[in-house]
Formats: structure tokens, C-alpha cells, sequence
């Protein structure tokens, strides 16, 4: 594995997962709206496939992409960089904690990189409106400041970078389970 193998193999892992999200995300951000009317997860969907049919529900489908292409990219190729840094373990507890120094930085520099495309996701997604995620980057930019790009960015880190300590000890634990009953050559 190298550092490029793991930004490479994290951003195709994202623009994966974002297939999946899109859908949800969209139901999420519409019921947090302060100002919405909808009754509840069910209303929203039935809304997108009246106004718009069923692809109605990937409406910030790009930003949603982008937003985990750079997460998974981040995370992954920080996790990494850190491990290499870090003194090689010899304990179990070592381990355990490089893993979670890894994780967790890895999480706090993915969050980092993916908050701008997650602010415009959220627009999007409540607004309706079909914009790009870099003009729209620029445009938040130029009209609200550089900082407009990471509203929300406290809340977000504060469980995200640890988020991403934990994934990454549950990983690595379910992973040696894994190779030790799948035996040679997994071990």
C-alpha cells in the first residue's frame, strides 16, 4: 500500500458511497430546514417523485460526491502518512492507540477537506437549485467570505475526527479476526 494507493482507493470509496447517501441526505436536510412543512421522511420522498420523479432524490448528487470523495481521500491517505510516522507498535496497546491517533487525525483532516462541498450540498439540496460545487464555492466565496465555507465546522469535527479514531480500531480489530480465522495467506 502506498500513500496514493490509499488517497486513490479512499476517493473511489467515496464516490461509491455517495450513490447510496444522496437519497438520505436529501430527506435529512429537508427535515432540518427550520422552515419546513414536511410531515416527516415519507412526505419528503413523495414530494421529490411528484416535483421531479425519482431522480428527484439525487438532487445534490455532485456535491454530495464531491463531499465524500474528499472525506474518504483525506482520511484514508492521512491514516497513511500517520502510521508511518508513528513508533511502530509492540503491544497490543500500542496498537490500539496508534490506530486511534491515525483514525482520529485522519477524520479531523477528511472533515477539513470535505466541509466547503458539504455547506454546498446542504444548499442545494434545500434550495432546489441544480449549481456545481466549485462556481457554487466561488460564489459563496466572493459573496459571504471564505469562512462561509465552513459553517457548521466545529459540531462536525468534534465527531468526525473521533468518528474516524473509532472506525479506523474497528477496522483494524474486525480485520485481524478476519485473517486469523481465514488462515495463511491472510495472516
Amino acid at each position: 500500500m502506498t500513500q496514493s494507493l490509499a488517497i486513490g482507493t479512499g476517493a473511489a470509496a467515496g464516490a461509491t458511497e455517495s450513490f447510496v447517501v444522496t437519497p438520505f441526505e436529501l430527506v435529512k436536510i429537508r427535515l432540518q430546514d427550520k422552515s419546513s412543512t414536511f410531515k416527516g421522511p415519507m412526505d419528503v420522498i413523495a414530494h421529490s417523485f411528484r416535483t421531479s420523479g425519482p431522480f428527484g432524490l439525487y438532487q445534490g448528487m455532485e456535491s454530495t460526491f464531491w463531499r465524500h470523495v474528499w472525506w474518504n481521500a483525506g482520511y484514508f491517505g492521512t491514516i497513511h502518512g500517520v502510521k508511518g510516522w508513528l513508533p511502530k507498535p509492540t503491544s497490543k496497546k500500542q496498537e490500539l492507540v496508534n490506530n486511534l491517533t491515525a483514525g482520529t487525525i485522519g477524520g479531523f483532516v477528511g472533515t477539513t477537506l470535505n466541509t466547503p462541498f458539504d455547506v454546498v450540498k446542504s444548499r442545494v439540496q434545500l434550495k432546489g437549485t441544480g449549481e456545481w460545487s466549485y462556481p457554487a464555492l466561488v460564489s459563496i466565496a466572493r459573496k459571504e467570505g471564505l469562512g462561509a465555507w465552513y459553517k457548521g465546522y466545529a459540531p462536525k469535527v468534534l465527531r468526525l475526527a473521533p468518528g474516524g479514531g473509532v472506525l479506523l480500531l474497528v477496522v483494524e480489530a474486525l480485520s485481524a479476526v478476519f485473517r486469523k480465522q481465514l488462515g495463511p495467506p491472510y495472516i
